[in-house]
């Protein structure tokens, strides 16, 4: 993740017109961009997920989780409201790995379950920005979404026992981030970082109740971090 951070910190200060376009008197760009009513756009990005876990007992020993680099796609609907508000429908599709070690186990085989997962997401959100400066604005942002996991394995017949582990389909969660527009001479370009948290516990508990995988987790809720770049 620390790479991803440089990634995002070059790409958002470097380019062949930087200087001229973002400099104390620039040559303002896109002047009329965010007096539409409607603006569209896609985004292109990173994402890195994790799970938290919520235990019935503490017996000492956490169940680890092994991250890994996903990445995110989709599309962009925004809706002026003023010159500092807008809301963002932004459907997208994204694709995350992670690797669950639980403990307790003497083979690797028993111990190891990876989770593959792609989501359509479908999140809500609220952005304020402050006033344009020069061809730059900073912004934060939060909302809601629900996002389905078509590799959920929620309807298997079979559990951690057979080497299935499952999750539910349907997640519900929150997200808040922030970024900065900007105008370049033919488009707006937007890096932003985004905090993601599930709301809804998304484990399928095993058939056995005292199962040696899910017998001790109370809840599991994913969160993760977004790197996304916007083109509008």
């Amino acid at each position: 993740m620390k790479n991803i951070l440089i990634l995002f910190g070059l790409l958002t200060l470097t380019g062949p017109k930087s200087i001229a376009q973002f400099g104390k008197e620039p040559i303002l760009n896109l002047q009329n961009e965010d007096k539409r009513l409607l603006n569209w756009g896609y985004y292109l990005g990173l994402n890195q997920y994790d799970f938290q876990f919520e235990y019935k007992n503490d017996i000492g020993r956490d169940i680890l989780v092994d991250k890994s680099i996903g990445f995110n796609v989709g599309l962009i609907g925004e809706l002026n409201i003023n010159e500092f508000l807008d809301t963002r429908f932004e459907p997208g599709l994204l694709y995350t790995a992670r690797t669950l070690g639980f403990p307790g186990f003497t083979t690797e085989a028993d111990a190891i379950r990876e989770v593959r997962s792609t989501y359509i997401r479908f999140p809500l959100l609220l952005k304020a920005s402050t006033r344009r400066i020069g061809n730059w604005k900073p912004f934060i942002e939060g909302g809601v979404y629900a996002a389905i996991n078509l590799g959920s394995k929620e309807d298997s017949l079979d559990d951690n026992s057979s080497g299935e582990f499952r999750m539910k389909k349907n997640v519900y969660g929150y997200e808040l981030g922030f970024g900065i527009d900007l105008y370049t001479e033919y488009f707006k370009f937007t890096p932003s970082i985004r905090g993601v948290f599930a709301l809804t516990n998304e484990l399928v508990p095993d058939n056995d109740p005292n199962s040696p995988w899910t017998g001790n987790i109370n809840a599991m809720r994913t969160r993760g971090i977004f790197i996304n770049f916007t083109f509008e």
